[in-house]
């Protein structure tokens, strides 16, 4: 028979009640009128599985009632989780179904079993929440959006690290603008080493650099550098400079293992890279009819060729090169004559060369490479050291911090002859930290030549 359900306190009063009471003593409220309770039936699944039968009608559909034929499941042990379709057990939830287990049953329990849960119909999938819909992750797609962007082909961005650089050097994600190659550029070829910055103020690097190595007919070797800088107040300085380095620097390797004198290679260098920034010169009509105040491209160059004996300098502007040996006690020297406003000053004997360097029209320079030059004069000069040394080959970014030969002797490291691209980088960094006002360009070419392959450790 049927039992009464069992209260602690009246319905309707509230009054405490002892066991086996039929009506309240304080009330008189007949208890054997409370209703059974009602079988819970959640309206929302708690781990996946469907609500018991005897839910409303329409609420949910009624799961089946057995397994599968054929799918048996194994006896409940005393931490075994409930089989799908029950009613999950006060205070326990399942945020996955259970798994089967790789350790032993555990003592008077089970080991669990994989089974083949029923698929739920589309009726019920449809019922769910949207909220509680997870698609899963195409697993045609990288989770890495770097690898993505350099997948495709291009480069990935240096600040956010995730989108494309597009073809005008923004970020395709962030829009963060991208440094320029040519902002630090550093080169080792053999024996010869060159680092071009572009320093703390300008917005680009306007100098250029070539260097190489090749051997002479006699099968002695030779070593080539060539320094360009940019001349700022020109169209397209960077360009200029990057041509004639290229055009020059070719040159040289080209005459020089036929035969030709070095000092008679580096005039003609001079003359190819005049002849290539010239080129550049040939725009559109409508290209100059937008910036008619702006000149041709122009820039200046200052090259050496050094060989087991020999020593040879080739310049056109302010650009420099300087003589620097290996035994310290031993003088330096500079090797070039700027072509410049302040150097005619000092020529001519009109003003001591501190006075004209202090002059705010001291860079002025009276030569370059360019369509619009004057004249062009490629200078040329040989020497012969008696002793090893290093051939410092720069742009004026440099020795503006470094003018005297003395003071380039001091910043120049002791091992620069051995470690030229060491030293090449402690010179920029000594630019850099004077104000690095304008690009930086160096080169470094020990005396006398040796052989490729012999460069820095």
């Amino acid at each position: 028979m049927s039992q009464m359900p069992q209260l602690s306190a009246c319905p309707s009063c509230e009054e405490p009640l002892e066991s086996g009471d039929r009506f309240c003593g304080a009330c008189g409220y007949d208890l054997s009128a409370v209703p059974a309770r009602p079988q819970d039936n959640p309206t929302i699944t708690m781990n996946g599985s469907v609500p018991a039968q005897g839910a409303p009608a329409g609420a949910y559909p009624e799961p089946p009632s057995a397994p599968p034929a054929g799918a048996a499941w194994p006896a409940p042990g005393p931490d075994a989780p409930p089989p799908p379709g029950a009613p999950p057990a006060a205070g326990v939830r399942f945020d996955h179904p259970p798994q089967a287990e790789e350790h032993p049953a555990p003592p008077g329990g089970y080991a669990p079993q994989p089974a083949e849960y029923p698929a739920q119909s589309e009726t019920y999938q449809a019922q769910q929440p949207d909220e509680y819909l997870l698609q899963a992750p195409d697993p045609r797609v990288s989770a890495d959006p770097a690898a993505q962007a350099a997948g495709a082909g291009g480069k990935v961005c240096v600040a956010c690290r995730a989108g494309r650089v597009d073809d005008d050097g923004y970020c395709e994600n962030c829009g963060h603008a991208q440094p320029r190659e040519r902002d630090h550029m550093e080169q080792e070829s053999g024996p010869v080493a060159a680092v071009s910055d572009r320093g703390l103020r300008h917005h680009r690097n306007e100098d250029a650099f070539a260097i190489g190595s090749t051997a002479l007919p006699d099968g002695s070797p030779a070593s080539v550098a060539i320094v360009c800088d940019g001349v700022s107040s020109a169209t397209r300085p960077d360009d200029a400079s990057m041509a004639a380095s290229k055009a020059a620097s070719e040159a040289l390797l080209a005459a020089l293992p036929c035969g030709t004198h070095p000092q008679q290679a580096m005039h003609d260098a001079i003359i190819a890279a005049s002849r290539a920034v010239n080129s550049l010169a040939a725009e559109p009509a409508t290209a100059r009819e937008h910036a008619p105040h702006q000149n041709a491209p122009a820039c200046t160059i200052v090259g050496a060729v050094v060989t087991s004996g020999l020593l040879i300098v080739g310049w056109v502007g302010d650009s420099r090169a300087y003589w620097v040996p290996v035994d310290r006690s031993a003088p330096p020297a500079r090797l070039t004559e700027d072509d410049s406003w302040a150097a005619q000053m000092v020529a001519a004997g009109l003003m001591s060369e501190a006075e004209a360097y202090a002059d705010e029209r001291a860079h002025a320079i009276t030569g370059w490479l360019g369509a619009d030059a004057y004249e062009l004069e490629p200078h040329t000069a040989a020497f012969k050291p008696d002793r090893p040394g290093v051939v410092v080959v720069c742009t004026d970014g440099l020795w503006n911090y470094a003018e005297a030969a003395d003071e380039m002797a001091r910043v120049v490291p002791l091992d620069a002859a051995a470690h030229p691209l060491h030293s090449a980088r402690v010179l920029v960094g000594h630019a850099l930290d004077g104000g690095g006002h304008d690009n930086v360009t160096v080169a470094l070419v020990p005396f006398p030549a040796v052989s490729q392959g012999a460069g820095s450790a």
